[in-house]
């Protein structure tokens, strides 16, 4: 579990994802998208949420490779989860490709608000080589 408080747990939760998928054996493409998406959910965890965590996961099996991060924040919440996950949308005066740009990345994307705090989970799947 990587703690999200400052920016700088915000690129230890970067390395360690893209450490998780090299561990795994997928290649720099997975590396960098898993890397990308965790990077950008621990900056919102950061910037909107006050503080969160990120869990990393293997989750793979013998068929396939299943690796997951779960990050989580104690924030206000989304308001409008449709409207978050649009390109072009942002309450913070970004470009607003964050959460839409992160689930374009990743196989599973889920995310949970509430008025207590966001819960977004995002997985890449690959098959295992022979």
């Amino acid at each position: 579990m990587h703690e999200l408080r400052v920016s700088d747990d915000v690129l230890r939760a970067r390395v360690a994802a893209r450490e998780l998928v090299r561990g795994a054996g997928l290649g720099v493409m997975d590396q960098t998208r898993f890397a990308t998406a965790v990077s950008e959910l621990a900056r919102n965890a950061v910037r909107y949420g006050r503080e969160g965590q990120c869990v990393l996961s293997d989750l793979s099996d013998a068929r396939l490779h299943r690796l997951q991060a779960q990050v989580s924040d104690s924030g206000p919440g989304i308001a409008d989860i449709s409207l978050a996950l649009q390109d072009g949308f942002s309450t913070g005066g970004s470009l607003g490709a964050g959460l839409p740009g992160t689930r374009r990345l990743v196989d599973v994307f889920d995310i949970r608000s509430a008025p207590t705090g966001t819960v977004v989970t995002v997985q890449i799947v690959r098959p295992r080589r022979p």
